[in-house]
């Protein structure tokens, strides 16, 4: 455990985690209402700390990779890392967004290796229409894309371990032989899901409040508390949404007080 994390989580007092900012390929100059417009297209928000969960927000004005990620198992032996296990909470949603979750039907590993190269992948994907407030739940090994039009909030093992199937023609790197190792090739019929998710890795709830709260001392070793819209006073301190805040274990108790209907995620390690 390194300095930073040691300084996090002796802490007594919710912290508000820091945000870094990613450009990408397939981002957006429309981060309102949780950023300010930046100047690069941005397609990521990523709030850190030495942790083994990670929160991100995902901005999307065209699709991302058709993509997959290793379990613990094949990203320790290959890659000297957790695997990535994630899921998705969806915060706006143009008309017509869709995601992919899984296959259509069950292939074999020749043939999904075959689609992503000629490009028929995209057709062998169960790809599913989203709405705001949809969540989706996207266990390592799950072939997977995000289609354009789309504001994510993502939690996830902190790992960014991503093996590119296919990338609609752009010059960036595939990594077809590891991703159709650890790749599922059975039929998905997966869609939306209910909150609470809990796997092994994370459990995720959402929770809304529309007046003053009393938090309590988490017991496991840390709980994350996602904002997705409002503003107010976290232990007296001023949040908005964007925000990600960390709640140490054993912290002080804290009172959480909106000043309009906020809602958040909060995120914990079972």
């Amino acid at each position: 455990m390194t300095g930073s994390s040691i300084s996090y989580l002796n802490a007594k007092t919710p912290l508000r985690l820091p945000v870094s900012f990613k450009e990408k390929v397939w981002g957006t100059h429309d981060l309102f209402p949780w950023f300010p417009a930046p100047d690069l297209k941005i397609g990521e928000a990523w709030f850190e700390a030495d942790l083994p969960l990670l929160v991100k927000f995902v901005f999307t004005t065209e699709a991302l990779s058709v993509q997959v990620h290793p379990d613990d198992a094949f990203a320790a032996a290959h890659e000297n890392s957790r695997g990535k296990t994630e899921m998705w909470y969806v915060l706006r949603a143009e008309e017509g967004a869709r995601v992919a979750i899984g296959l259509r039907e069950s292939t074999t590993s020749a043939q999904l290796r075959a689609a992503a190269l000629d490009g028929t992948i995209e057709g062998m994907l169960n790809w599913v229409d989203v709405k705001q407030g949809d969540a989706f739940f996207i266990p390592a090994g799950t072939v997977h894309a995000i289609g354009a039009g789309l504001a994510l909030c993502e939690i996830q093992q902190h790992s960014d371990i991503t093996y590119r199937l296919y990338d609609y023609g752009r010059p960036r790197e595939l990594h077809l032989e590891k991703a159709i190792q650890v790749a599922s090739t059975g039929a998905s019929k997966a869609g939306p899901t209910t909150l609470p998710i809990d796997c092994p890795y994370f459990h995720a709830e959402l929770a809304r409040i529309t007046t003053s709260i009393e938090y309590p001392s988490p017991a496991e070793p840390f709980h994350l508390l996602v904002f997705a819209a409002g503003m107010g006073t976290i232990a007296g301190l001023p949040f908005r949404g964007g925000e990600t805040w960390l709640v140490p274990a054993a912290a002080d108790p804290f009172s959480i007080g909106p000043h309009e209907p906020a809602k958040f995620l909060r995120a914990w390690i079972p």
